[in-house]
């Protein structure tokens, strides 16, 4: 097979071998089918022992073809304290953020795992991977009972107080796993919460940490925030003592590293040759600041938003018009709905009532009005909007409903998740969240932060109904299949 890297100074590392018979699996099912995309993307591994060395461009299958990922360190090294279990509960990094699962966690992975182990692999652990940490798990019926939210969303439980001198206070509580009851209530209670690991790859892009931005901490950067995550992560999911100065470096020098995208689908084929511009090699070039392109203005340029934000796929905009059944005019038409189908944007708080552009009650934008970082659909500026997800009119009976109250008005709000709120404690923060970075998606389904959305198309049905948009079924499928190029 065609070998196009080969990384200077390459070495073996050392690996634990429950991981190593992992990778050795999946380097095996990509050798099988490699031949199919030896031009564009590869398998390399060489394992001998113990040791286990991964190149860049490595091809891991996923339900829509393969995903791959590019590192600037000219390798993905394995023996990184990111895949070091440095907590008392045998948890690493790696755990929770798989390069084969786009550096995240999938239901069909998680599944994969406890039936392997019974329920006994790290990743189960009662702290934070059941649904509350009272669950029985001394039998293999109980595990599985207890560890539902994370078997089939691929959900992790966080634990976050209300903050003091917040604008509301939480009067009920609707927990299907009697966590908690309104009798619990105190100024100690912890909301239990159901959040998907964020991908730890395309860091490159964040304008915020975490889904609510509690690692973000104003007037530092990212590499400064992720430090804290890194070490959070570990005292809190690993159950670790705080991690060294060298480790926390090496772990974010690692992370900011990684570049992953989709190299390879199942109907469009080859997504980084003859022009196009998909995969991670062409994403680790893409420029990005904070603010960039933002809807408001540009932060450093002050240039008005350019709704195109993706141009991945333009090599294959004049098959729209010569071969239109053409599976790759579908994709470029995709990118086309993305940046140009007109979306009536009403009743987001984070963007409809921004006060420093006036309070605008209708934005006539697109996707990519939130989705905004050019190539990787981030929102380039720290802002985080609340599109609905975590409403009580869109809760399932497998999650918790909170009850809150402003402390000023006495107005009721019911959720399942108050976001970004519980960092503020600002009433107007409830239910905000921020935009995450788009590249990757086909390998790390569900989607949205609960988990809520099993596919794409249910991504794609959410926002119409939210919206009213009105795709047609053409050009919901052409959108689902440029998505999952990405």
């Amino acid at each position: 097979m065609k070998n196009t890297f080969s990384p200077p100074n390459s070495r073996q590392i050392a690996m634990p071998k429950p991981d190593k018979w992992r990778y050795y699996l999946y380097l095996s099912v990509i050798w099988l089918v490699s031949p199919l995309v030896q031009d564009a993307v590869y398998a390399a591994g060489a394992i001998s022992g113990d040791t286990v060395f991964i190149e860049n461009n490595t091809a891991f299958p996923n339900a829509s073809g393969l995903s791959a990922t590019f590192s600037t360190q000219t390798a993905i090294d394995l023996d990184n304290e990111f895949f070091q279990p440095l907590g008392s509960n045998g948890r690493s990094c790696s755990t929770c953020h798989l390069p084969e699962e786009g550096w995240s966690i999938t239901p069909k992975g998680v599944q994969q795992r406890f039936n392997g182990s019974g329920g006994g692999e790290a990743i189960f652990r009662t702290n934070d991977g059941a649904n509350s940490q009272h669950a029985k798990v001394s039998t293999l019926k109980a595990r599985r009972v207890a560890y539902s939210l994370l078997l089939n969303k691929g959900v992790i439980r966080m634990g976050i107080k209300v903050p003091e001198n917040a604008e509301f206070e939480l009067i009920d509580i609707s927990d299907p796993y009697g966590f908690a009851t309104v009798n619990d209530l105190n100024p100690s209670f912890e909301f239990s919460l159901f959040r998907r690991p964020l991908p730890a790859t395309n860091l490159k892009f964040l304008s915020a940490v975490m889904w609510d931005g509690r690692e973000t901490v104003s007037g530092r950067s990212i590499h400064y925030d992720l430090t804290r995550q890194a070490n959070n992560a570990t005292t809190g999911h690993a159950q670790g003592q705080p991690l060294s100065s060298a480790q926390r470096r090496h772990i974010v020098e690692f992370e900011t590293a990684l570049f992953t995208a989709q190299v390879y689908d199942n109907d469009a084929q080859v997504l980084n040759v003859s022009g196009v511009k998909g995969g991670p090699v062409a994403l680790s070039k893409q420029g990005f600041y904070k603010g960039i392109n933002d809807f408001f203005g540009d932060g450093k340029t002050g240039q008005p938003h350019n709704s195109r934000v993706f141009k991945l796929y333009d090599a294959w905009n004049d098959l729209m018009v010569t071969a239109p059944t053409d599976i790759r005019a579908a994709v470029a038409r995709g990118q086309q709905l993305f940046n140009s189908k007109p979306i009536v944007i009403s009743g987001v708080p984070g963007l409809n009532d921004a006060p420093g552009f006036g309070n605008i009650d209708v934005i006539n934008g697109t996707c990519s009005t939130c989705h905004n970082t050019p190539n990787a659909g981030s929102h380039s500026a720290s802002r985080f909007l609340n599109i609905g997800v975590s409403d009580a009119a869109q809760r399932t009976s497998d999650m918790p409903l909170h009850t809150l109250r402003n402390k000023a008005t006495g107005e009721l709000l019911k959720s399942t998740d108050p976001g970004r709120a519980l960092i503020t404690g600002k009433w107007q923060d409830i239910g905000r969240f921020k935009v995450p970075v788009l590249r990757g998606l086909a390998a790390r389904a569900p989607y949205f932060h609960n988990g809520m959305a099993k596919e794409l198309g249910n991504v794609l049905d959410f926002y119409d109904r939210r919206f009213q948009i009105g795709f047609d079924n053409r050009e919901r499928l052409d959108l689902i299949l440029f998505l999952r190029s990405l």
